[in-house]
This record gives structure tokens, sequence and C-alpha cells, in this order.
């Protein structure tokens, strides 16, 4: 479900991963909920290790209890950690090794929450070891904390390995914040909601109706048979991504390299407002990457995949 397909509901800006010190993070619950409203969020999933934290909603921010899990994921040396959103049972921690990824996916759906795999390049993950998990609904394209610290949190090699082979995944961008302050307010998801309710988001995360940024806004997306239309914030480029080596990009500046594009409007720096991008054909999935001149991004959702073109 595209979010800007959508009639009516609103957009919610929302930080889906991030921890206090009911697990690993440096700020207890309550501090952690005022850092967020202060920051502008709508929304805050707290996702501490092994922890269910529930902590009250204000007036601005909805509080959404999560949690982070462990699970293996092709053997137990191969750890994979699984975003529980919005889960509604309190996890047990086992006492010997982690539970198989598909086990610890079919516990958090049976106990109402919506499971994401979290920064596969950060754990060393191959696409091949979690994109049959029957259940997952996606993956952190991007998580800041992991970026800042060694540079392993963009994961879209994973995402688009997994896409190209018709697994129809959505992916969040995350802060993963643990030193909120210094690793926080870098990513969020912005979630077409029918309404601001815990129960809406995450019907929103369940259908893939939101896109991840690290900065870039996407105003509109509107896609036919022959071309995709994108109306953005100022963008040094937009790309359709689409598979291996076919896809489409148009690029701002005075010699920017247009394939397969038509730049529609600009602003008066000559930033990308507004562009046509050709839609190739018989490709196995489409997803627009917004990229603005700082080099900060924004990701769609699959805009199409090969069950649905």
């Amino acid at each position: 479900m595209s979010p800007f397909d959508e009639d009516g509901g609103v957009w919610l800006r929302c930080a889906l991963h991030a921890h206090t010190t009911n697990s690993d993070g440096d700020l207890p619950p309550d501090k952690l909920v005022r850092h967020y409203e202060w920051a502008g969020y709508d929304v805050l999933a707290i996702t501490d290790h092994w922890v269910r934290t529930v902590e009250r909603s204000t007036r601005k921010l909805l509080v959404i209890p999560s949690v982070e899990l462990n699970a293996t994921a092709g053997g137990p040396d191969h750890d994979a950690h699984v975003l529980a959103l919005g889960v509604g049972a309190d996890p047990v921690i086992p006492e010997n090794e982690f539970a198989p990824l598909a086990e610890v996916v079919a516990w958090i759906a049976a106990n109402g929450g919506v499971p994401y795999l979290a920064h596969t390049y950060w754990s060393g993950l191959r696409t091949d070891q979690w994109e049959t998990c029957p259940g997952l609904v996606g993956i952190e394209v991007w998580n800041s904390g992991c970026e800042l610290e060694i540079a392993r949190g963009d994961s879209t090699i994973h995402w688009d390995e997994a896409l190209e082979r018709g697994r129809g995944f959505f992916a969040l961008a995350t802060d993963d914040s643990h030193h909120p302050g210094y690793d926080s307010g870098f990513a969020w998801t912005m979630v077409r909601a029918a309404e601001k309710t815990r129960e809406a988001v995450l019907a929103a995360l369940r259908t893939g109706s939101f896109y991840g940024s690290t900065g870039p806004a996407i105003h509109s997306v509107a896609v036919d048979e022959a071309t995709v239309t994108v109306e953005c914030s100022p963008a040094a480029s937009v790309t359709l991504v689409c598979s291996r080596a076919r896809g489409a990009r148009a690029n701002a500046g005075r010699l920017g390299y247009p394939k397969d594009s038509e730049i529609l409007a600009r602003n008066s720096h000559g930033a990308i407002t507004a562009v046509r991008l050709e839609r190739p054909y018989n490709v196995p999935y489409g997803r627009i990457e917004v990229a603005d001149a700082d080099g900060r991004r924004a990701w769609t959702n699959p805009l199409w995949t090969a069950a649905t073109s």
C-alpha cells in the first residue's frame, strides 16, 4: 500500500528504534519520551533489549511499547536482532541459545506485534539467511547508530537483493538511539496512518504505508505503466531503483546527468523539486530514493514487486 495513494489520514514522524536505561540506553524512559517530544517526533517505539518498556504517552508524543529480541539466522553463531513493534506480551530471555528467527517472528506476530529485522549490515547477515522467513514484514534500510559508530548503517544492498528475488519487504529508517543527543534525530520513518493511535500506526507498518528518511521529504509519488512522477523537497538526485543494471535517475546541477528522466521543477538554487522518471519494462521491483545536497536520503517502499507489477 503506497502512502501517497491514500486519501485522508495523517503523516506521523516516527522514531521506531530507541533504548532506555531499562537495557543499554543513557536516559530513563520518561526522559527519552521528553527528548523525542522536544525533537518534534509524533511517535516513539521504545525497543529495549528483552524488556518491554511501557511508558505513558504525552499530549504530543504517542509512545508504543516495543522490544528488541535476539534470534539465530542460520546457526547459533549468526545473531539477528528483531524489532517487535507494538508487541503486547513480555518476552522471556532463553537460558541457553536464542530461538531461530522464524520462531521469534511467529511469537511477535502471535502477540500483536509487527516484526522488522534490525541492522542487517551491522549484524553481518547475508540476505539468504532471512529473506524466506515467514511473517517477517521488513528490515531497517538505515540505522543511524550503526552508521555513526562503524559506518555499517546502510542496508540497501540487502534490501535490493531480497526485492530483486521477489520478496516484498518494507524498510524503516531509524536512529537506534542509545545516547540521545549524540545518536538521535538523524533518521525517522514517516508513517501515513488513519489516525494517531497505536492500532493505526501498527496497521500502517504492516502494510508499508510509510517512507524512511534522514532528511528529504517526499510529497507525492504517482505511478503509471510508463513513468513514475515524484515531488519532493529540494534534491540533488532522484532515483528509480529497479534492478542491478536498470532504472532511471535525475541529477541536479549545470551538468546534471539525465538517465531516462525529465526534471519538471527546480527551486531557485537549481535543486530538483519535481521529476518524471521512465519506468523500465519487465523489472522485478521499483522504489524511489531521494538524496539532498548534504547526502541525506529518503527511501520509499517498493512501488511494485514482481508479484504486483
